[in-house]
C-alpha cells in the first residue's frame, strides 16, 4: 500500500466562534454550500502558545451533520487534510502562518451551552408494562 500524496490530519482545539454557512460559485458554474470556523489549538507546553486552523467543512462531508453542534468554546476534534495559507496580520501589517484544513469529519468532545434540542420523538408510542399479575405466575405481559 502506498501513501503517495496522503495528507490526512487530525486536530483537537476549541471554536472560536460558531459555525457559518455560506453559499459559493464553484468552477464548474454550479454552487454548493459550505461552512467556516476557526479552531484555537493551545501548545503542548506552554499554554499562552496557541495557533489557529481555518476550517472548511462541505456540504456533502460526513463533518456537515455536526453544524447545529459547532458553537463558539466547544472542544471538537477534526480530521481532514491541511494547507499552508499564509497571511498578513491585521494589528501590524506582518506577514503570518496559517493552516487551512478542509474538514471530513468531525469528533464532538465537548458542546458548549445552547446545543439546539432537535431531537426528534418517537412516532410510535411504546408498548406499556401491565402491572398486573398473571394467573400463571410469569412476569407481566406488554400490552398495545
Amino acid at each position: 500500500m502506498s501513501s503517495s500524496g496522503l495528507n490526512k490530519w487530525i486536530v483537537s482545539g476549541n471554536l472560536g466562534a460558531d459555525a457559518e454557512i455560506k453559499t459559493v460559485e464553484l468552477r464548474n458554474g454550479g454552487s454548493a454550500k459550505v461552512a467556516t470556523a476557526t479552531l484555537y489549538v493551545r501548545g503542548i507546553r506552554n499554554r499562552e502558545e496557541s495557533f489557529t486552523v481555518s476550517l472548511s467543512i462541505w456540504e456533502k462531508s460526513s463533518a456537515w451533520r455536526t453544524l447545529p453542534y459547532l458553537k463558539k468554546g466547544s472542544l471538537i476534534i477534526c480530521t481532514g487534510s491541511i494547507e499552508p495559507n499564509p497571511y498578513i496580520s491585521n494589528s501590524d501589517n506582518s506577514p503570518k502562518a496559517g493552516l487551512q484544513m478542509t474538514v471530513l469529519d468531525i469528533n464532538l468532545d465537548i458542546v458548549r451551552e445552547g446545543e439546539p434540542a432537535t431531537i426528534e420523538p418517537l412516532s410510535e408510542e411504546l408498548p406499556e408494562v401491565s402491572d398486573k399479575p398473571q394467573k400463571n405466575g410469569k412476569k407481566p405481559a406488554l400490552t398495545a
